[in-house]
């Protein structure tokens, strides 16, 4: 059994860098379009993969421990792998999630400070006074704290 386990293990890592690779460069690919800057985009694509690679490492390590016993070593490998496919697809589609998310964060924020941008120069250009609330000023006596004397 003991050459099984090293079996489960060697192919479990085998398929989670491939795996973890694969989101690397395909989420980095997704990620440029949304931030523009290819920095930031592989930033957030390698923590992204990084939380990726310890969540099913983690699994892996769990799953490799759990006794099957259908009689046959090979099928008992076959079974263990099978559940680590099923694990490993489950925290791909997370992962991939995840990256949608923050992709489509980005966008909004992108489009939202478009806008502003947009309204800024309709603005400046029609001479259109800003919207942004007026401060009035408080007088003095309003801003100091009444003093409460204290007896001991």
């Amino acid at each position: 059994m003991e050459q099984g386990y090293a079996v489960f293990l060697l192919l479990g890592v085998v398929l989670v860098l491939i795996d973890g690779q694969l989101i690397y460069r395909s989420g980095r690919a997704y990620m440029n379009r949304a931030y523009g800057d290819p920095e930031a985009a592989r930033s957030m694509t390698a923590l992204a993969t990084v939380l990726f690679h310890l969540v099913v490492l983690g699994l892996l390590a769990i799953v490799s421990i759990i006794r099957v016993d259908t009689g046959d070593a090979v099928k008992d490998v076959v079974l263990k792998l099978g559940l680590m496919l099923l694990l490993l697809a489950l925290v791909h589609a997370v992962t991939m999630m995840i990256l949608g998310r923050i992709r489509d964060r980005q966008i909004q924020q992108q489009l939202a400070d478009e806008m502003t941008e947009e309204h800024r120069q309709y603005e400046r250009e029609h001479g259109v006074p800003s919207q942004s609330p007026r401060i009035e000023p408080v007088p003095p006596s309003q801003t100091t704290p009444p003093q409460i004397k204290t007896t001991r």
